[in-house]
């Protein structure tokens, strides 16, 4: 009887894993899914590399980590914009670059230190850079919201009803962020699809002609990339932001776990992890990983630090990506509704940038910070570009580089690491 009672409570352990890593995805659901929906690929492939990306995360770092990767919505713009210039197979290979400078850079801590990533990527450049990969998706969300495509190209929707199911996501997006108590205060963006959900159903702008026509069950739609330069040129510069965010998050899951990451399985593994999940990713035809904040804040919210529930998320996140019914489902969600989101989300994520300088502490009307600050939001913002043979530079990407070589080259004091 004794020997039966460990394996017993082993099992009951598993279970309880189990459930408690299904609801790490349903934290994360609302903007894993959110990414796809909005560039134009495949929830049900994003589902499928999020829980892949995460496995590999967990591999890498020896499952030290509770931390689950998913899509990152530092790049919709450029898969916005790749996806229309060149489709999915072409920014995939640029997406797939992406994760290549994350490996980069990890071997840019494992020789040089963390210091030497703070010291050409100081807040002075990382927070404009972050800035503009939310202004310059406004009038995306904008248009959106007003019942047209993202580009503004067509009318879908009266404009009227449009922007009242549009706001109407937004706000409930917001008071239940402000608002909402325990595991709903998590899951704001899920509450202000399914609000805004239910009065596009009063307009009659959902379709459900698509659920009907999806099977129950099949492989997700895995796209190949192809070999681009050109994609490849635009999105290396744009992941150079998203990539010095992993070091903010990993620090955040240290605090609320109370170990330090940084050192063990060390900030080289965690992005190195990163990286490759990215790549895989983008393989597959899935948007870019990137560790996930809601799911830092439900660990500290239930105070289950096991790494190993992550495994499990992810183990159902790959489940749930061959139920074809799940991802026609999604595809009914109006695009007013997700503009309504959008206008939250990109604003938050210009917020971000903005608290980045905040934090830093610097002075921002001293020469040097004015002039790189300036030029890195006057750039991507307004839309100059350079063009030499097939290679061309705009937007986010030329803010990025223009950011790193004014750091690089512009005289006077420079930022300390731990500034």
């Amino acid at each position: 009887m004794s020997e039966s009672n460990p394996s017993s409570t082993e099992y009951h352990f598993q279970i309880k894993d189990c459930f408690l890593g299904a609801q790490m995805l349903f934290v994360a659901f609302g903007a894993l899914v959110l990414v796809p929906l909005l560039t134009g690929l495949d929830p049900n492939v994003a589902l499928f590399t999020a829980g892949l990306g995460t496995l590999i995360f967990q591999a890498i770092t020896k499952g030290r980590v509770p931390i689950f990767l998913a899509s990152s919505f530092a790049f919709i713009a450029p898969i916005i914009h790749g996806v229309n210039t060149w489709g999915i197979p072409g920014i995939m290979c640029g997406l797939a670059a992406a994760g290549v400078v994350y490996i980069i850079l990890s071997l840019i801590v494992r020789i040089g230190g963390v210091n030497m990533v703070h010291r050409i990527l100081p807040p002075v450049v990382t927070g404009p850079v972050i800035m503009v990969i939310g202004l310059i998706l406004a009038p995306v969300a904008v248009s959106m919201t007003m019942g047209k495509t993202g580009d503004s190209t067509a009318v879908l929707f009266d404009q009227t009803q449009a922007m009242i199911v549009g706001l109407s996501a937004l706000a409930a997006t917001i008071l239940v962020s402000i608002l909402g108590k325990g595991i709903l205060k998590l899951i704001p963006i899920i509450c202000g699809v399914i609000a805004g959900y239910i009065v596009a159903l009063f307009f009659g702008m959902v379709d459900f002609s698509g659920i009907s026509k999806a099977a129950w069950f099949s492989v997700p739609d895995f796209v190949l990339p192809e070999w681009n330069l050109k994609a490849i040129f635009y999105v290396v510069p744009i992941a150079i932001a998203p990539a010095i965010e992993h070091f903010g998050d990993v620090v955040a899951i240290s605090g609320v776990t109370g170990k330090d990451y940084l050192k063990d399985p060390g900030i080289q593994n965690t992005m190195l992890g990163d990286g490759i999940a990215t790549s895989v990713a983008s393989f597959l035809g899935g948007p870019p990983n990137t560790t996930y904040s809601e799911v830092t804040g439900a660990v500290a919210l239930t105070k289950v630090f096991n790494p190993a529930i992550m495994t499990w998320a992810a183990i159902t996140a790959i489940l749930l990506a061959f139920v074809e019914k799940l991802g026609a489902v999604l595809q009914t969600v109006p695009t007013p509704v997700m503009g309504g989101i959008m206008l939250l989300l990109f604003g938050a994520i210009m917020v971000v940038g903005l608290n980045t300088l905040v934090k830093s502490g610097q002075d921002l009307l001293e020469a040097r910070n004015l002039a790189i600050v300036a030029l890195i939001l006057i750039f991507g913002i307004g839309g100059m570009r350079f063009s030499a043979g097939e290679f061309q530079l705009q937007g986010i990407g030329l803010a990025g580089i223009l950011g790193v070589i004014l750091n690089l080259i512009l005289p006077g004091k420079k930022p300390t690491a731990s500034s």
